[in-house]
């Protein structure tokens, strides 16, 4: 699967549409791995993670495991401070 690509911007007002359309492109993916893309991600507050989460609550529901690729460090933090670090995983081998 081409992974989830996340936007530029992800902020509580747009986090339910994105959900909606990251949720459909799972569904139709057919591998066992999801991988989102969070490198574009450059303005976003907590609801990013909130859709990182459902992400993470749907692949696993599905059977299929799910990694975030090219996380932002101000994300990164922002899941230390929710406690929730530990739910979200960096892909195996990511470089950031």
């Amino acid at each position: 699967m081409a992974p989830l690509n996340f936007p530029q911007e992800l902020t509580h007002d747009s986090a339910g549409d994105w959900l909606k359309s990251l949720v459909f492109a799972m569904k139709q993916d057919k591998t066992r791995q999801i991988i989102a893309d969070a490198s574009r991600l450059a303005h976003f507050d907590s609801s990013a993670l909130a859709v990182l989460l459902a992400c993470r609550r749907e692949a696993l529901a599905v059977g299929k495991s799910f990694g975030v690729a090219h996380m932002p460090d101000k994300l990164r933090q922002l899941a230390v401070v929710y406690g929730v670090s530990d739910l979200i995983l960096s892909v195996p081998g990511e470089q950031d």
